[in-house]
Parts: C-alpha cells; structure tokens; sequence
C-alpha cells in the first residue's frame, strides 16, 4: 500500500516542498511507493512580492503543468482541520464537501496574512491591502476608477498605514503610478522609517523618500479609518479616500490546530529538520515556521528569500523521514535585502545588518531579475527537480554576486 505525503499550500514553501520531495523519492526509486500530494484553493503560485505592482492580476503562476509534469497530484480545497491523531486533514471546495484526506507526513506550508488589529476602528471596512491578488487588484482598480471623480483632497491622497518593507516599496512605486500630482503619505507609530530593517539601509529609503515627495509621519500610529480619511494617534486628520494597511502580518490559523509552541506572529517553533517537536510526522515551513537561521541567533524571517530555502528543507526531510533518509538541518546564514524604491531605483544590503551593496539603477535591475525571473519556478520538470535539492541552494552571496555579474554583462 502506497504512503501520502501531503503539502498545504502553493507558496513558494509549498511549491517547493513538493518538487524537493518528490525529487529525493526518484533519487532512491521510491516514487512509486510514496505519492506527493497538494492542496490548495487554486494551483497557482501568486507572487506576493510583486502584489505591489500595477495589474496584481497577473501575479497568478500557474502551477498546474509543472505538478502534472513532476506527476505531482494537486487537490483543490481549503483545509480547514489538521486532525494529528487521525493523521488526517478536512478540506472543502466550491464542487466537494468536508473531505477527509489521511498523511504519513504533513507539510503545512500555508503561509500568512495581513493583521487588521482590533484597536484600529475601520481598518476592517475601510482600508485597502496588498495581501492577496484579490484585495491588490481591488486597490488597483479603485486607483484607476479615481481618475474619473471630481478632484477633492481626498480624491487625490493616499495614506499607507506601515512603513515596513511592503510600506516603503507600495508607497515608493505610487508616484509613478498615479502622477506628481497625488499627495502619498506614509505613516507609522515607529521613531525610524523601516525600524525593522536597521539602519543599514535608511540613507538610501530617505534620500528616495524625498526625491520622491513622499511625506513621511513617525511616531504616531492609526487611530481610525473611514470613508473619508484617516485619523491618527495624534488627533491629526489626512482626508483620503485610499487607506492602505501594510502593517504586519501572522501565520495562518492553522498553526493553532497543532499542539505546538508558537511566537508572537502565530508560527510555529520548529526544529532544525522544520519538525513539530510533539508532532514528529508534521513538518512546518515558510511563513508559519519560527525557526533559527544562524547559529549567531537569527531567526528566519517572512518572507520569499527564506521561503526558498524552507520548502526545499522541509520537503526533503519529509520525504527522507518516510524511506529512512537522514534528514537535513536548515541554515540560511547569508541574507541580502533588496528593497525596490519606485522611481529612485533600489537599494541593496548585505547581511542581517543590511548594509548597504548597490542603490540606485543597478540595484534597481538587480530587484527586476528578482521579482521577473529568479523567483518563478522552472517550467521544464527535470530543471525544477534538479533545482529542488536544498543543497543547491544555500549560499546565496554567492548566487547574488553571479546574479550581478550577469546583470553588468548585459548592461
């Protein structure tokens, strides 16, 4: 009787985590013993790091004749319950019922989503997000459809609440999407822009910011949003009729179905093979894995550049643990930032302290070459599998200094 290992969601984490198992069980001829199973609402890969763009739409991969090429079995449904003791795990879709699916192992590897906190009066009802392809696309359409409003101050603002990564990059990219004439405005509660990302990279995200004209408010969070504007902590009111939430995400809800430590961001504390501690059949990855990077301390962060790297781990030792494969420990020591800044250009840092590599146009070609092409999956099956080996995968200062030097030889 065959063994199921099946893979919850479509990320990159979890695109990753079926091509990586799927290659090891090829690799010692057991892939007629073990089927690789998906499950997803929809089998695409959706970019978020480009859901910032204009047309969010076609941020949608296609998933579907990669997985059927790697003879990768997809099911279409939302899970709803991970049952541990039954081994097994309730999903519905738009045609099925409640379905029950049993696993020997499990990747959850459903990633995350935007915190709308309960402190915020109206963020629920009245702000924008660029989480999934469905709320960008609903900001990109209302950006377009304003145009044809009578001007008004609120008409013509733009309010992003956040000035974190996806803060800084959205409020960046706006100007030359909708004209000179649009006042943005980036506001957060934090002494610094970007707080998170250390001081590494500030000059660069400044010296953007106001080449840009975009106006920066520290030190005051959101108090309210409503049809007409924002409110901030401090009493002061920004009439706008586009409010963009951007401030902080958490791993999904189904980590709370497992009897596992979890951090503050709801992800779960792993091992270094990206095993649940209590749950040694269930392996946790991307998103919703709280798990060392370093030795030095580092966690692995939210966000694509680890996700990579996670899938691939997790993928493989479930595969390795259901043949009685050694398994293999997730590091990622090396960590280079790159922060798209809109008309500016970009900006590049090495290292967790982010210092800062390249700004500027080149940096700027070095974001495209990353969002346009590093990031997708290969489409032909043996070049995917090929690529799925966590080995390959792990120095990525080297693969950046490669990924540069292709760039200036193109140039």
């Amino acid at each position: 009787m065959s063994k199921r290992i099946v893979i919850i969601g479509t990320g990159f984490s979890g695109l990753w985590s079926a091509l990586s198992a799927k290659r090891l069980l090829q690799l010692h001829d057991k892939a007629k013993d073990v089927e690789v199973v998906v499950v997803a609402p929809k089998p695409t890969l959706v970019v978020r790091p480009r859901l910032y763009e204009s047309n969010p739409s076609a941020m949608a991969h296609d998933l579907e004749p990669l997985l059927q090429a790697t003879d990768i079995q997809f099911i279409e449904g939302v899970v709803e319950v991970i049952d541990t003791s039954k081994k097994t795990i309730n999903y519905t879709s738009e045609t099925t019922v409640v379905t029950a699916l049993g696993y020997d192992r499990l990747v959850l590897a459903a990633g995350s989503s935007v915190v709308h906190p309960k402190g915020v009066e109206g963020v629920s009802e009245y702000a924008f997000d660029i989480d999934s392809i469905a709320s960008a696309s609903k900001l990109d359409l209302h950006l377009k459809n304003r145009e044809g409003l009578p001007p008004s101050a609120a008409r013509d603002t733009v309010v992003v609440c956040g000035a974190g990564f996806t803060g800084i990059e959205l409020a960046t990219e706006l100007p030359s999407r909708l004209g000179s004439s649009v006042r943005v405005v980036l506001v957060d509660g934090s002494d610094e822009v970007g707080s998170q990302l250390g001081p590494g990279p500030r000059p660069a995200i400044i010296k953007a910011l106001r080449e840009l004209e975009i106006e920066v408010k520290l030190r005051s969070g959101i108090a309210s949003i409503d049809k007409t504007g924002v409110t901030l902590r401090s009493g002061e009111r920004i009439d706008t009729m586009t409010a963009i939430w951007t401030a902080g995400v958490r791993a999904t809800h189904l980590t709370q179905q497992l009897s596992e430590k979890r951090d503050s961001l709801g992800r779960i504390c792993v091992d270094a093979t990206l095993c649940a501690p209590s749950t040694r059949d269930v392996f946790v990855t991307g998103d919703a894995a709280h798990v060392l990077a370093d030795p030095a301390g580092k966690l692995a962060l939210m966000c694509c550049q680890h996700a990579l790297l996670l899938g691939r781990v997790a993928g493989y030792n479930a595969a390795a643990d259901l043949i009685d494969e050694p398994k293999v420990n997730y590091s990622q020591k090396a960590y280079n930032c790159c922060l798209d800044l809109g008309g500016y250009g970009a900006v590049i840092g090495r290292g967790w302290e982010r210092d800062i590599m390249l700004e500027g146009d080149l940096a700027k070609r070095v974001k495209k070459y990353i969002n346009g092409t590093l990031i997708y999956p290969p489409t032909d099956a043996a070049e995917a599998l090929a690529a799925a080996d966590p080995s390959l995968y792990g120095d990525s200062d080297e693969l950046f200094r490669q990924m540069v030097g292709t760039i200036q030889n193109l140039s």
